[in-house]
């Protein structure tokens, strides 16, 4: 793929790039990170996103700003993408707006680490469906479509193999649907034992949320076979499928 400098550097600089016109629905891709490790996918993964959207009718804008929350802006998105965010990104009237945003109908989509935001929120926790809580180092591991009649796993086999990081997780909400489990037995680290979830939904709140722990590599944004979930995950949250 080639992208121009002006874009690249924009994306570097954490600013919001604006690909959109008045016709098409908008997604926000959030990538903000706060301590710790910060995923070199996330690049990729923005990149991707405004370049890919527009094969799906859509925009993509996408910030490291969370000033954006608030509920006029949101307002002109159809879904939140939250690609590997990390730690406390949003401060207490910025967590308000995602609130509203969510009980008047927007859709949230949570990309790998995702689950390593807002530990100290409760309520993001039953947003995002679960919490990280660590992971092995990555390896193939096989994993298993629990639930084809949903769009973003109704085209995929019964059974795949991938090499990815694999999340643990922990408080991990009741009411999910999952999609996508892994076997334990096919990789060395895991420990929530059988079923061990890495892709779900639901819905929450007046909106929908849909989340998948895949995605730690950059290669991972330019894997057809990876995109087609995000993006079939994408258009549910949207109501668009």
């Amino acid at each position: 793929m080639q992208f121009s400098r002006h874009l690249v550097i924009s994306l570097l600089l954490g600013v919001s790039v604006h690909t959109s016109s008045a016709q098409q629905p908008k997604i926000l891709v959030f990538s903000k990170t706060e301590g710790g490790y910060r995923h070199t996918s996330i690049e990729a993964g923005k990149i991707m996103f405004i370049n890919t959207a527009k094969q799906y009718g859509i925009a993509a804008d996408t910030t490291e700003d969370a000033t954006w929350f608030t509920p006029a802006k949101l307002s002109q998105y159809k879904t939140l993408v939250f690609l590997s965010t990390r730690g406390n990104v949003l401060d207490s009237t910025q967590q308000l707006a995602l609130m509203d945003y969510i009980h008047t109908g927007g859709g949230f989509v949570g990309i790998h680490a995702a689950t390593t935001t807002e530990y100290e929120w409760p309520w993001y926790n039953r947003l995002a469906g679960a919490w990280f809580d660590g992971h092995p180092e990555p390896q193939q591991a096989l994993y298993r479509v629990t639930d084809k009649n949903f769009p973003a796993t109704n085209h995929l086999p019964d059974t795949f193999r991938h090499y990815d990081e694999v999340y643990n997780f922990k408080s991990v909400q009741d009411s999910l649907h999952y999609l996508i489990t892994v076997e334990e037995n096919s990789y060395s680290g895991g420990k929530m034992g059988s079923p061990h979830p890495v892709c779900w939904y639901r819905e929450f709140e007046g909106g929908r949320s849909f989340y998948i722990g895949l995605g730690h590599f950059e290669k991972d944004y330019e894997d057809p076979f990876f995109l087609s979930i995000v993006w079939k995950g994408i258009q549910w949250a949207m109501q668009l499928k």
